[in-house]
C-alpha cells in the first residue's frame, strides 16, 4: 500500500485547529465517537487534548478543501500512537484514508517513531477502520501505554523501518 505515496497531490498543514473546516470535521469526529463507543471505552481526544505538546496534528488538503486529519501523539520509548484520524465524508472509499496514515507514517519516522500503535473500537462501525490499518500494515497486539483489556477496543501496531 505504501509505495504509491508519491503520488500524493495534498498539502498538510501542522495544527490549524482554528480553521473552521479542520474545527467542524474533528468536533464531528469527536461526536460521532462518542455516540457509538460505550462510556469508559471512548478513547477520542477533543480538539484541547489534541492540543497537547505530546502530539502532533496534521490536516491535509488538496487546493482549498480539507481531505481530512491526523494525530500522533509521542509515546516512550520511540512509540507512537496514531490519534484522529479522519476522512471527509465526501472523500471517503477513494484511498484518502491510505493516504493520510502514509503521510504520517512519514512523519513519524521523520521524527524518529520506530513503533506506531493505534486503539480503535472493536464493534461493526469501526470495521472499515480496522481494514484500513491491517491494509497498511498494522497487526493485531496487546493493550498498549495506558490502555487495558477491553472487549471494546482494537489494538494494532507497525513496526517502522527507515
Amino acid at each position: 500500500i505504501r509505495n504509491n505515496r508519491k503520488n500524493i497531490k495534498m498539502k498538510s498543514i501542522e495544527g490549524n485547529f482554528d480553521n473552521p473546516k479542520v474545527n467542524e470535521l474533528l468536533v464531528k469526529h469527536f461526536n460521532e465517537l462518542k455516540s457509538v463507543s460505550p462510556a469508559g471505552s471512548t478513547h477520542v481526544l477533543d480538539i484541547a487534548g489534541l492540543k497537547d505538546q505530546t502530539i502532533k496534528f496534521w490536516s491535509l488538503w488538496e487546493g482549498n478543501e480539507l481531505i481530512g486529519c491526523g494525530a500522533l501523539k509521542f509515546l516512550e520509548n520511540d512509540n507512537g500512537e496514531f490519534k484522529s484520524i479522519r476522512v471527509v465524508d465526501k472523500f471517503r472509499k477513494k484511498g484518502n484514508g491510505v493516504k493520510i496514515i502514509n503521510h504520517l507514517i512519514d512523519q513519524a519516522i521523520k521524527l524518529g517513531i520506530k513503533k506506531l500503535s493505534i486503539e480503535t473500537g472493536s464493534g461493526e462501525f469501526f470495521k472499515p477502520a480496522r481494514k484500513l490499518f491491517k491494509n497498511c500494515g498494522f497487526k493485531k497486539c496487546k493493550p498498549f501505554a495506558h490502555y487495558k483489556s477491553d472487549p471494546n477496543s482494537c489494538y494494532m501496531s507497525l513496526f517502522l523501518k527507515k
